[in-house]
């Protein structure tokens, strides 16, 4: 039977041994060689032929962003899952690695009372992400499968019937995972004027990198880009992200709408959960809704999708082809729930074409 070949890089001693300890306990991964940098590793990457790349951030001599940025020149489909320190300097340099070409990321384990627990969580977060994106090697299992395609047309894909009147929408919100930082960056960066709806977005991330996220998609935008805080004016112009590790819902005060963020028990293994957002802005806003569900791994979201469906609302989802993970967006499309099914240069222009600049960008 195949193993997937993994190549850990950590500077850190005692990381090393821990990532290499959980990996070596799974029958379907083996682990093919150890480096202390990136310059290390590159010269093994020929002599090991890894599946997959494990690389930490903060390295001597060549880091992991300079390591990413020197791999994609001659491994441009290598996976590579960044191990990164949860702090705003982490949170930077996992983000630039990723628009750089890493493919995924991993917190390390922080604050864990002892090995085991750290153990523990490393099992749960790095082992299913490297199958998951190492599915050439091995088929999926469990509850990383993505939903099995149906016979309903070209890939599976039924397009949700058009009923009733087209309600001019009153607000736009996004849901995203694996994938999902550089997918909201070129979605963004075709939006180039000021949405005429509030913008809000479920990005499966931390604590502190939402926040991170929220800053950098601010810069190169007409758009104000928040992460979300509790009681915070929901205003046309302006787009809130969830921060990591809470939910976030919206409230109607009167004729406002404000955010409320909350503890709530995690949905579909997330908080914050799309379909947390969803429920509440079928709630408030009714049929007046443009939804998006764009790449990442597992359903969250379809609860949420189905209920703003039902109340007249519509919603758009990226194709398999430019999603890094197609399981979000996948169960939208397969599920018959979606207006259209689009690739991800072309949702811009499909979202401005939805929304209330009618005489510049009528619905098609």
């Amino acid at each position: 039977m195949p193993r997937i070949r993994v190549l850990v890089v950590d500077d850190a001693v005692v990381m090393r041994r821990m990532i290499t300890e959980v990996l070596g306990a799974d029958p379907e991964l083996e682990v093919v060689g150890v480096a202390a940098n990136g310059k290390i590793a590159l010269q093994k990457i020929p002599q090991v032929n890894p599946d997959v790349i494990t690389l930490d951030v903060e390295m001597p001599e060549m880091d992991g962003l300079q390591t990413v940025r020197e791999l994609r020149k001659t491994y441009p489909k290598l996976p590579v899952l960044m191990f990164s320190t949860l702090t705003m300097k982490g949170a930077g340099a996992t983000l630039d690695a990723l628009a750089a070409g890493a493919t995924d990321y991993v917190t390390k384990p922080a604050n864990v009372g002892n090995v085991t627990e750290g153990l523990a969580r490393l099992q749960a977060e790095l082992i299913p992400k490297i199958k998951l994106h190492c599915r050439h090697v091995l088929p999926l299992t469990g509850a990383i499968q993505p939903p099995p395609p149906r016979a309903t047309g070209p890939a599976g894909i039924k397009l949700a019937p058009t009923k009733g009147q087209i309600v001019t929408p009153e607000v736009f919100c996004i849901g995203c995972s694996t994938g999902g930082p550089n997918a909201l960056v070129t979605l963004f960066s075709g939006i180039t004027v000021p949405l005429p709806v509030p913008g809000l977005i479920v990005q499966h991330m931390p604590p502190l990198f939402t926040k991170m996220l929220a800053e950098r998609l601010d810069k190169n935008s007409p758009n104000r880009f928040y992460e979300g805080e509790e009681g915070q004016l929901v205003e046309a112009g302006s787009v809130y992200i969830a921060p990591g590790g809470r939910h976030m819902e919206v409230v109607r005060e009167g004729t406002r709408v404000r955010l409320r963020l909350h503890d709530g028990p995690p949905e579909n293994s997330c908080r914050p959960a799309v379909d947390v957002l969803f429920r509440s802005i079928a709630t408030v806003y009714g049929s007046s809704i443009l939804a998006l569900i764009m790449t990442g791994m597992g359903q969250d979201g379809l609860r949420g999708c189905e209920l703003i469906r039902e109340r007249g609302g519509r919603v758009l989802t990226q194709d398999e082809a430019t999603s890094v993970v197609w399981g979000m967006p996948g169960y939208i499309a397969q599920s018959g729930l979606a207006d259209k099914v689009l690739p991800l240069p072309q949702l811009a222009g499909e979202v401005l074409r939805r929304l209330p600049v009618r005489t510049l960008h009528p619905i098609r």
